[in-house]
């Protein structure tokens, strides 16, 4: 009798330590599940605080060179009018013929100067990433890029009417010049090819030179790899995802945005 109270003593035992280790386990994991939680959040609050930085930025970007391009166009261009107009009519006045090319000449520099501005105060406030859409943005960049007969860029798209949103407009339009600019200046390239498609579900950026490529790893822990950092982060804030390739061959670059966020 007494061999079966110490047996079932020693049960009762197991089955009080199992469960104690039981609850144990059980508290661990719901503990890991409670930290894991606790820190998505924090990354899922300051993944949603850069974006906020970068539209905030983006914002204050936009209305400062809209305010510096009315600036030139209203005051610094009408007094650079107004002192073309005074040299105009000193040389009507004039009575020493034999300075008025130097006053003609003043008058061509202020004129050359009052053009170069109002060009520069159109570029600062014109609202054309709002108005196009980011098929037309990218193809009239490759337009001037081809203007400049340095190197070839091909533009192709299956849609010319994807709605963006300012911002992953202008972040788009950002990564492509620097990639652009990249690879004319670093690259030696021959062809560069953009391009903007769907495929599922997603809107892929495609970007790729023909040039002598580099070490992508090696650029990005120096400070010539600045620009591929840039372009990473800006691909990430908007909610894509940012692949690099550089070989011999060449360099290929490709961002994608799922379409539901658009």
């Amino acid at each position: 009798m007494e061999q079966k109270e110490i047996i079932l003593f020693l049960i009762i035992v197991s089955i009080t330590i199992a469960i104690f280790i039981t609850a144990i386990l059980v508290f661990i994991l719901f503990y890991r599940k409670k930290v894991i939680k606790q820190i998505n959040e924090k990354e899922e609050m300051k993944s949603e605080h850069q974006q906020e930085l970068l539209t905030t930025q983006i914002e204050i970007q936009t209305q400062t060179m809209q305010h510096i391009g009315r600036e030139i166009h209203d005051n610094i261009g009408q007094k650079l009018t107004l002192a073309s107009l005074y040299t105009q009519q000193l040389a009507y006045e004039n009575k020493a013929p034999q300075i008025n090319d130097s006053i003609e000449s003043i008058s061509a520099i202020i004129n050359q100067s009052l053009t170069e501005l109002r060009e520069l105060s159109k570029s600062l406030t014109d609202n054309s990433i709002d108005s196009n859409s980011i098929s037309s943005l990218l193809e009239t960049e490759c337009s001037k890029i081809n203007e400049l007969k340095i190197t070839k860029v091909v533009f192709t798209t299956d849609d010319y009417q994807i709605k963006l949103d300012y911002q992953r407009k202008s972040v788009l339009l950002r990564i492509t010049q620097e990639f652009i600019q990249n690879s004319i200046k670093h690259a030696n390239c021959n062809n560069i090819s953009v391009s903007l498609h769907k495929s599922n579900n997603l809107l892929q950026l495609k970007l790729a030179d023909d040039g002598k490529g580099f070490d992508v790893i090696a650029s990005l822990l120096t400070k010539s790899g600045i620009g591929l950092s840039n372009m990473k982060k800006r691909a990430e804030i908007i909610g894509g995802k940012y692949d690099i390739q550089s070989n011999s061959n060449g360099t290929k670059v490709i961002v994608e945005i799922p379409i539901l966020l658009l």
